[in-house]
């Protein structure tokens, strides 16, 4: 075993792909239920052809609302009305639902559902590639509840793998492919419990880079870069800023020793650069922290490639496996940018989604590779109100307030001021909102205040400029950060086996659908 490992650190590491202490997820109630439910699906639909790849795209906080306001943003950014849209996935031949709730709670969060995607376990929130015996926090729990992946397995079977995020490469979605935790936040040995430290419990990152399943992940793509560096180093595209770790690790330097012959790279341009026939393997992180959004992304120092540009780097590599690979691809700043109140950069990083959903499409073979498009979770994104066809669809409202024929004048409430076709349930975009903002946010929405400097009503749009970059949609509950949302959310599929992808189903259903696509028995 690789020094530096304690007890807990070696039982959730691997010898020759072999795991030294697991869950026994062929009795989980939930694995069970979700083989018998794939069982169920391919009787339903007949023989299904096998898959040799599969790519598994999710849109952090993707739901139905956010798919129709994106599909439509972007056709009205090409001019259209937006409405009859298609969004690359919308293309896709089958359909789904996925229920996303938690095995502790009824609006997720993002590991719990990665977990249940990836190992065919449902689980609790917080807690990432463990089952629902792990409490959130307990390290020493978490060797024995560790459940499989897909991406672990695929390796096991001999095929390449891949991760592609625009959040850090150790964040939930990303994680659930390689880690083992009960705590998704211990991304860094700085963010560790005194006890998980102490004990050497590894943070995420560190297991990334001793990932020793199969013959290793051959390409990771994504942020996080502050991670893998000691506080000591400076970091390459920002001299002012460090590292984070504190245990003066350089896990860079231990990938690129594990790894003599592979990548290291942390911008566009070294990114496209990197020869796949002469490159196995590619470790890129091209920020300190989370990518930037794509609205700013031009804006970048350092030249950070896009989530097209990074789904197309991992395929140049992948698409030479001689026995397929397997491909996770997320756009995890939807999120974010919903969290933040903010649709404009949330709907931009879904039309990017799509962006590498086509290429994706295109440079893969429809009876060889496997492409499923969902999201982990929702949000409470609402598009609302009366607007006529073809009405920006970040603008105010224009046509009727009720379900009269529209007037070409902005709509009005009940107090006169007009209102967005946007707004979410909750979140910072509430009035006297001035500090809860995204991003490099300097515009927040107007609102109406009494001599006193108290709100006395909802903002006046009137002048407000509800289409620009930093506004924020108004929201009905006050929070420092919106909220995720609780409903299903949609699945799309195409290519060898997705015909398993319909009605609704619960979201660990996914991993049993993939691991059956790609003939991977139970462990």
């Amino acid at each position: 075993m690789r020094a530096c490992l304690s007890l807990f650190g070696v039982a959730l590491l691997l010898a020759g792909g072999a795991p030294l202490a697991r869950a026994d997820v062929t009795a989980d109630p939930w694995f069970v239920a979700g083989r018998q439910a794939v069982a169920q699906a391919r009787a339903e639909v007949g023989p299904q052809k096998p898959a040799k790849n599969v790519i598994l795209f999710i849109g952090d906080g993707m739901g139905i609302a956010t798919v129709t306001a994106a599909r439509i943003r972007e056709g009205q950014l090409r001019g259209e009305t937006g409405e009859e849209n298609f969004l690359a996935f919308e293309r896709l031949p089958f359909t789904a639902f996925a229920k996303t709730y938690n095995t502790d709670f009824q609006v997720p969060d993002s590991a719990g559902t990665i977990t249940a995607m990836l190992s065919g376990v449902k689980t609790r929130a917080g807690v990432l590639g463990v089952d629902a015996s792990v409490v959130r926090g307990d390290f020493a729990a978490a060797a024995k509840g560790s459940v499989p992946t897909l991406l672990e397995q695929a390796e096991q079977r001999g095929l390449w793998t891949g991760i592609v995020t625009t959040t850090t490469i150790t964040h939930a979605t990303p994680a659930g492919g390689y880690a083992h935790t009960p705590e998704r936040d211990w991304e860094v040995d700085a963010k560790l419990s005194s006890e998980a430290r102490a004990a050497g419990f590894p943070d995420i990152a560190r297991q990334l880079v001793e990932f020793s399943h199969g013959d290793g992940i051959e390409v990771a793509l994504g942020g996080g870069r502050a991670y893998f560096l000691p506080a000591s180093a400076q970091d390459p595209e920002d001299p002012k800023l460090t590292g984070a770790r504190q245990d003066g690790r350089d896990l860079v330097a231990e990938w690129r020793a594990r790894n003599p012959t592979g990548a290291w790279v942390w911008n566009a341009q070294q990114l496209a650069a990197v020869d796949p026939a002469a490159t196995p393997r590619v470790l890129g992180l091209f920020d300190p922290s989370h990518m930037k959004f794509e609205a700013d992304r031009a804006g970048d120092a350092g030249g950070e490639p896009s989530l097209s540009q990074m789904t197309e780097a991992a395929l140049r590599l992948l698409e030479r496996a001689p026995k397929g690979f397997f491909l996770l691809v997320e756009s995890g700043r939807i999120d974010h940018g919903h969290h933040a109140g903010n649709a404009y950069r949330a709907l931009g990083e879904a039309v990017e989604l799509s962006n590498a959903v086509r290429h994706a499409r295109e440079r893969t073979r429809p009876d060889e590779t496997l492409i499923v498009v969902t999201a982990d979770h929702s949000h409470t994104l609402t598009i609302a109100g009366y607007p006529k066809r073809g009405n920006p669809i970040l603008g105010v409202v224009v046509g009727s307030s009720g379900e009269a024929a529209p007037d070409d004048k902005p709509a009005k409430d009940l107090s006169g001021k007009p209102y967005t076709t946007l707004g979410y349930a909750n979140g910072p975009g509430y009035p006297g909102a001035s500090d809860a903002q995204p991003e490099g946010s300097k515009h927040l929405p107007h609102f109406a205040k009494s001599s006193s400097g108290k709100v006395s009503a909802r903002p006046d749009l009137t002048n407000a400029q509800t289409e620009a970059p930093h506004y924020l949609q108004e929201s009905t509950l006050p929070l420092v950060a919106e909220t995720h949302a609780g409903e299903d959310v949609p699945i799309y599929a195409g290519g060898p086996s997705a015909a398993l992808f319909h009605g609704a189903r619960e979201q660990n259903f996914v991993y049993h659908a993939l691991a059956a696509a790609l003939g991977i028995a139970p462990p």
